[in-house]
């Protein structure tokens, strides 16, 4: 999938890879898309409850294969 922006979180926990995520969307334009890559298993929840909570748009989620990282595009509002 295109992205504007990777954000590279793994091996941060909970807050930390939402609170990144925040901060990199804050600085980018309207409906350029981010590309998440983490390793925190809470994400799977915390992503899509911080689209919807924000208005962002979760495009999609998925596994990296070569590093076992969880990936999340969201579209900036």
């Amino acid at each position: 999938m295109y992205f504007d922006r990777d954000l590279d979180v793994k091996g941060l926990n909970c807050p930390l890879p939402i609170l990144r995520t925040k901060k990199a969307l804050a600085e980018m334009d309207s409906g350029q898309i981010l590309r998440v890559q983490t390793t925190d298993p809470g994400s799977l929840k915390d992503f899509p409850a911080f689209a919807r909570q924000t208005g962002n748009e979760l495009l999609g989620q998925g596994e990296s294969e070569e590093d076992q990282a969880l990936l999340f595009f969201l579209k900036r509002k």
